[in-house]
């Protein structure tokens, strides 16, 4: 598949290459990641052709938008899609109490939780003042999920305010064309259908809920979207590691060590894949892209060789076969689609 085939961004104007890049990892989230080495990840994608690029207030307490946007404002303008994510807004922290979270690098900066109207306009200006750049194309709203909450409670809480307050906003800045597209980023299936019938949004990034792993989006969430013309992305593509690693030990699964049962299914589709002379990360980042519904997938990376690997992985050439026997060996959904030869 070539990675640099455009497909439109569900219901907006946008277009946006079938491979982007995500920025979390820029940020170090199993390691410390330089920042040289941040910086040519993104430059390495911009030279390879990839036009989506991936980021959010959260990612490193900011500086995942700062090294982004260093790389990006000196590009062409309009030549690239730009999304990021709003529900936190930062405010400047004594280094000593920094919440670090799940980041090996970080601004000095809290996170303030804020899914209201206001909230959400200041967030969206400091994402303009931390990317420097004149315009951001996506805005999506971000960890409106129960994983994310921490419990039911939490997340239907931060559901109501979302869609009371940040919805607002989101709506009225694309009215005023300041964005092209809004959207919602979340790891569950839920809140999407829930979004859907709550307004008016033009895409989703959906993170480790339609992989070459688990294809649950194909049972509602995906006939929803076809049939309203919105477009998901897919983050995560390799479920936070062990589709890009293999079944190896220390291998990671949404974000936890892998249990014996995904291991033993990732050893499974890797045999078959070893078969077909399949590169098991090949088979994650291209299998989503079968369904027209998804118009990206936005893998991470920390460096410019990630980057390039990612690119030679998408254009790998992969047989229908291997795809029919992982169906008739009952290792993906009969029913998913797949790219085709």
């Amino acid at each position: 598949m070539d990675p640099l085939t455009r497909r439109r961004l569900g219901t907006s104007k946008l277009e946006v290459t079938v491979l982007g890049l995500g920025g979390a990892p820029l940020v170090g989230l199993k390691a410390p990641v330089a920042e040289n080495d941040a910086r040519a990840a993104v430059t390495a994608a911009y030279d390879a052709g990839l036009r989506l690029f991936d980021t959010s207030p959260f990612y490193g307490i900011g500086l995942s938008e700062h090294r982004m946007g260093t790389v990006l404002r000196e590009k062409q303008p309009h030549d690239f899609v730009l999304s990021t994510k709003v529900g936190r807004y930062l405010v400047p922290e004594v280094p000593d109490k920094v919440d670090h979270r799940l980041f090996h690098g970080t601004l000095n900066m809290k996170v303030v939780i804020d899914y209201s109207y206001d909230g959400v306009m200041r967030a969206v200006d400091q994402s303009f003042q931390r990317l420097g750049i004149e315009r951001i194309d996506v805005l999506h709203i971000h960890d409106i999920d129960i994983w994310s909450q921490g419990s039911r409670e939490a997340y239907e809480k931060r559901f109501a305010e979302a869609m009371d307050g940040a919805y607002r906003a989101l709506h009225e800045l694309r009215a005023q064309g300041v964005v092209g597209a809004i959207g919602i980023g979340v790891n569950e299936i839920e809140p999407c259908m829930r979004a859907v019938a709550a307004g008016d949004f033009d895409c989703f990034m959906l993170a480790g809920r339609y992989s070459l792993l688990t294809q649950e989006a194909l049972g509602e969430l995906l006939p929803v979207l076809q049939r309203k013309g919105m477009g998901l992305l897919i983050a995560a593509p390799y479920n936070s590691g062990i589709l890009a690693t293999g079944a190896v030990p220390g291998a990671r699964y949404n974000y936890l060590p892998a249990s014996e049962a995904i291991m033993t299914r990732v050893a499974q589709i890797e045999a078959v894949a070893k078969r077909h002379g399949v590169p098991l990360a090949a088979a994650a980042l291209q299998f989503p892209l079968g369904h027209p519904s998804v118009c990206a997938v936005v893998p991470g990376a920390v460096n410019a060789s990630e980057v390039e690997r990612n690119v030679a992985l998408m254009s790998h050439s992969i047989p229908n076969d291997f795809w029919a026997e992982l169906k008739h060996a009952k290792l993906l959904a009969e029913e998913a689609p797949v790219p085709t030869r």
